[in-house]
């Protein structure tokens, strides 16, 4: 019997996707973005510095922040604050924004400029990474395209996909990630190019062909993803 959906999706379709931007009074750049009932607030911040090791070199650079409202999940998480310093994956994640998102840009088009996305997220049902970076790309496109729009080369987006119970599903929630066989968060560009693959067996190792399945629903998830990010800018 093949595994059936807690939301009653079919294998290869993604969770109702929202983008909203313009959604910051002072923000630069702004998106609010829903994967089914993961939201995330991505701002981003345009500066007219760079880095101290790019100072002089005439290009720009793009960085990303992360982090979660303590009741973003069902039991209140205490603030990284508090904890004195953000935690191991929040560095993992707001790294991985970070690169997604400088792989979408000329950074010598960008000049010496910095650009800051802050990803806030706001309620977490799996996939906080995926939206962090989808939604981070389309606050990025929303403030560049004033100061600096030919900067903006391609679209980033991202998406996982898994094995859960024998079954190939696209974008999941947590219910389905927290008893995944495999779990495999993809980022890639509107060219069909890779940005960067994590994937791992929770349950079981998987093979090559199934990994090359996985990879393969994914991308055609990114492919719909980016039309709503083209969606949200026009």
């Amino acid at each position: 019997m093949s595994f059936a959906r807690p939301d009653g999706r079919a294998p290869d379709a993604l969770r109702p996707i929202t983008i909203e931007t313009g959604v910051s009074k002072f923000a630069e750049g702004s998106a609010r973005i829903a994967f089914g009932d993961t939201v995330v607030l991505c701002l981003a911040t345009v500066e007219d510095k760079v880095p101290r090791f790019l100072e002089g070199k005439d290009r720009g650079w793009i960085t990303a922040e992360y982090a979660m409202l303590p009741r973003a999940t069902p039991e209140r998480s205490q603030r990284e604050s508090m904890a004195g310093r953000p935690g191991g994956r929040t560095f993992e994640i707001q790294r991985l924004v970070g690169r997604a998102l400088r792989a979408a840009v000329d950074l010598k088009a960008l000049g010496p400029r910095s650009v800051t996305i802050d990803c806030e997220v706001i309620q977490a049902d799996g996939g906080t990474r995926t939206a962090a970076v989808t939604g981070g790309w389309v606050a990025l496109a929303h403030a560049l395209r004033k100061v600096a729009p030919a900067a903006v080369t391609r679209n980033v987006a991202a998406v996982s996909a898994g094995l859960v119970r024998g079954e190939l599903l696209l974008d999941l929630p947590y219910a389905e990630d927290s008893i995944a066989d495999a779990d495999v968060n993809v980022v890639a560009t509107s060219d069909g190019e890779l940005v960067e693959v994590q994937g791992t067996a929770e349950g079981r190792p998987f093979s090559r062909a199934e990994f090359d399945r996985v990879l393969d629903l994914a991308l055609a998830g990114i492919a719909r993803l980016i039309e709503a990010q083209r969606a949200a800018l026009r």
